[in-house]
């Protein structure tokens, strides 16, 4: 089932517990914090049931149509429809919604390529997240994940020697039913706006944290959970013209709380096993569907920053300066950098698991990380192509509701290359990428995307062939030996 953006709206009018601050939100499609981007969720199930999307955004299967993010790839052109959902869906958004609602199923569809991942000794749920993934894609599901322990939970001994609870979310107890979890979990981008919360641990555990080492989905209205809301940033936007992108794109990001939480048997897909905890979606290719999501994403932002760079020059005929011509070209080198790195993770594919294709781990990781390193680089040489002229402009648009001080603003704020009205909109909207509050997030955002740069980096480390790389090295070595006496 392709759900509509009403049915989607609908859905969230479902009794989830939700706060800022104090405030209980008892309806997110229609609070002023969030109202906006639950309608651009809204517009991305909407678009899939547009005739000329049909095809680009899902795909058939057993007289079903289902969502593109659900396609489990067996050749080179499947990989290819994911890529190209990926990017109506990032185009949607201008790179700025990470947790969309392509994401998640991405690496639920790609865990779900290997289901014999999930059995052990002890469990075998390789039969649960194959249903869920049905489960998932009949019911067009949009899920976030909260996968990450609170940094107050990164120093145990303190909470023992205080005979205080751990803050980090764990399994508190079990029965035939199910089990039972509490404490919190970070950080789930988007839960406001979501039909279900994924709870794992992307972030390696110790052997003796076991009782940590759950992953599960829970439905965002289960009795026991609340979501913390951060200070949301779409209410400081007064209208769409002066903060175009804080208008309708603030995601939202949430702290999960569990106060025992029950969660049958068949949603739980790891259990007191704290290195598969992490593994299944490493030794699946549940990492990398979703991963390279976040590198299609980012590219659709890279678009928009270039774009901005350009045009800003454009406004005060800079555009014509060989230095700034240089600079803007490197911005176009850099984005087509990006979009040869995805192209490439097609074309160089790898037949993993058996009977699928999934897209080139190493490259997708080298894109990850040339996403998180240059981000603030990028930002930043869009805000040195703006240089002052974001403050030359009035606080608002509402200027132009007053006669005479729209006469003025006309006539003393135009360029010879664009009109007052233009420039200004065309500053609001690179303020709202360089220096708002919502650019703010977007900064912090990318920078701790993927984890620490240690992380990233490291599952570059894992992926690399460096049998290959040591062994150029040992035959250059092996061809020479002692010279005799010269």
């Amino acid at each position: 089932m392709l759900k509509t953006g009403k049915q989607h709206l609908d859905g969230l009018k479902d009794g989830r517990v939700v706060y800022i601050g104090d405030e209980r939100i008892e309806d997110v499609t229609t609070h002023p914090a969030f109202a906006r981007a639950a309608e651009t969720v809204a517009g991305l199930y909407d678009a899939k049931h547009d005739p000329a999307n049909k095809d680009l955004l899902s795909f058939e299967e057993d007289g079903e149509r289902y969502s593109m993010w659900y396609l489990r790839a067996k050749s080179r052109d499947d990989l290819r429809k994911r890529t190209a959902a990926h990017k109506f869906i990032g185009d949607q958004t201008f790179g700025m919604m990470g947790r969309s609602p392509d994401h998640v199923s991405s690496f639920v569809t790609g865990m779900s390529t290997s289901p014999e991942v999930f059995d052990t000794d002890d469990y075998k749920f390789g039969v649960n997240i194959s249903a869920y993934y049905e489960h998932m894609r009949k019911n067009d599901i949009f899920a976030t994940y909260a996968v990450l322990p609170p940094q107050a939970a990164r120093n145990p001994d303190f909470y023992e020697k205080n005979n205080l609870p751990i803050p980090t979310l764990m399994v508190v107890d079990q029965d035939d039913e199910g089990v039972v979890i509490s404490g919190m979990k970070m950080l789930a981008t988007s839960a406001v706006f979501c039909d279900e919360i994924w709870i794992g641990n992307l972030l390696p555990l110790a052997p003796d944290q076991i009782k940590q080492a759950i992953t599960c989905a829970v439905p965002c209205n289960i009795p026991g959970l609340t979501m913390w809301m951060r200070q949301p940033i779409a209410l400081n936007a007064k209208n769409e013209f002066d903060a175009p992108l804080t208008w309708r794109l603030d995601e939202t990001d949430v702290l999960v709380m569990c106060d025992r939480v029950k969660v049958p048997w068949e949603k739980v897909f790891v259990m007191d096993d704290a290195i598969l905890a992490r593994e299944v979606y490493i030794r699946s290719p549940g990492h990398c569907y979703g991963n390279h999501q976040a590198n299609v994403r980012f590219w659709s932002k890279m678009q928009l920053i270039t774009g901005l760079c350009s045009r800003v020059t454009q406004a005060t005929g800079a555009d014509q300066v060989p230095a700034v011509r240089e600079t803007l070209g490197r911005m176009a080198s850099l984005e087509a950098t990006l979009s040869g790195m995805i192209h490439g993770q097609i074309e160089a594919a790898e037949d993993w698991p058996k009977g699928f294709k999934t897209f080139n781990r190493r490259m997708m990781y080298a894109a990850l990380n040339w996403c998180t390193e240059g981000h603030s680089e990028f930002i930043d040489k869009l805000r040195e192509l703006c240089g002052g002229g974001v403050f030359q402009m009035p606080a608002s648009v509402t200027v132009m509701h007053d006669e005479a001080l729209a006469k003025e603003f006309a006539k003393y704020f135009q360029t010879p290359q664009m009109p007052a009205l233009e420039r200004m909109k065309l500053f609001k909207l690179a303020w709202d990428v360089v220096g708002s509050e919502f650019a703010g997030r977007q900064q912090q955002y990318e920078k701790f995307y993927a984890g620490a740069s240690f992380i990233v980096r490291n599952h570059s480390f894992r992926e690399a062939p460096w049998d290959m790389f040591d062994g150029l090295v040992q035959d250059i070595m092996d061809g020479y030996d002692v010279p005799e006496a010269l």
